[in-house]
């Protein structure tokens, strides 16, 4: 099979089209037959290796499974003799590694059938950053009706899911964002939309029960002045510094957090088949839709990976397959 492989870390232009061997399904796995390939910030640190901390799970010295992309959309070619839940045939979406390739492979709980009203390359733009608003929203913040939420880096993969799914809450959202963003963020429903360009929120009075902040370029104590005294502060980020400077950034909201009154918090969101399910019930009823800046053909993936480096992508980005 086409796929693109990378064989040690290093900027996204080392990566190669190369034929591989196709991945064979195991008893409980699920082989996907790729029609898109959604990509996100996490696939970049991927390829390069860095912040170091994310060799923990890619691989220390070099790329544990060659491929990148971990997002996908596409027809189930095999099955395991234990999955019961897919056949061939089946239109699916979930998460696996290895999906910026022909054919990608992963356990039956990593899929859910793709909803009948998006495309492939709307549902490949879902799974990784949608539940990553999904947990941070629900689990987390456990967010309720008539609360007031605050996403920072509302334009992004991950805000602008996160701006919906507070809506499909019932919650009043507000989005801060670039002043290009700022009417594609009213447009998927936020209620109030702040221009960091012109208003810092840390700065403008108003008080939120929850912060889900994806961007974390203000200081914790900032932050808190925006939240309501028994507020929560979700972060999801943490990659602006490097070396000891980004694990005390990683670390200092959890230590302070059991000291503090309002909530700080950090999470950890893996994919599953039951929360996929629950977006696709969230897409069905028309309160979510995946924004697609740019899509690029698999040849092209170096280029996708390098945009999404530049820091401004609108949504996400899909390669088609």
């Amino acid at each position: 099979m086409k796929a693109i492989v990378q064989d040690k870390y290093g900027p996204p232009d080392g990566l190669e089209l190369r034929d591989i061997d196709k991945p064979v399904a195991k008893d409980d796995d699920v082989l996907v037959r790729v029609r898109a390939a959604g990509l996100h910030i996490g696939d970049c640190f991927s390829v390069r290796g860095a912040p170091f901390a994310m060799r923990l799970y890619s691989g220390l010295l070099k790329p544990k499974y060659g491929v990148p992309g971990y997002d996908v959309a596409g027809h189930v070619e095999a099955v395991g003799t234990d999955v019961k839940h897919f056949k061939p045939g089946d239109e699916v979406y979930g998460a696996c590694n290895g999906t910026c390739a022909e054919y990608a492979c992963a356990g039956q709980d990593k899929f859910a059938p793709k909803p009948d009203n998006l495309t492939f390359e709307e549902a490949a733009a879902m799974p990784t950053s949608a539940l990553a608003a999904l947990h941070a929203l629900r689990d987390v913040g456990k967010l309720q009706p008539e609360q007031k939420v605050l996403i920072n880096g509302a334009s992004g993969g991950v805000g602008t899911f996160a701006v919906q799914i507070a809506r499909s809450f019932g919650a009043e959202v507000a989005g801060v964002c670039s002043t290009r963003n700022v009417d594609m963020v009213r447009s998927i429903g936020a209620d109030h939309v702040i221009d960091y360009t012109q208003e810092d929120f840390t700065q403008g009075g108003r008080r939120y029960d929850l912060i889900f902040d994806n961007v974390e370029n203000r200081s914790l104590s900032e932050c808190r002045r925006a939240l309501t005294p028994g507020g929560t502060l979700i972060l999801n980020s943490g990659t602006g510094a490097q070396g000891i400077a980004m694990l005390v950034r990683l670390a200092k909201p959890l230590v302070l957090s059991p000291f503090a009154r309002q909530n700080l918090r950090r999470y950890l969101s893996v994919a599953n088949r039951k929360d996929l399910v629950v977006l696709t019930k969230l897409v069905e009823s028309g309160k979510l839709r995946p924004v697609i800046d740019k899509t690029y053909p698999l040849r092209e993936t170096p280029a996708a990976l390098g945009y999404i480096e530049q820091g401004h992508v609108q949504g996400k980005v899909v390669i088609t397959v």
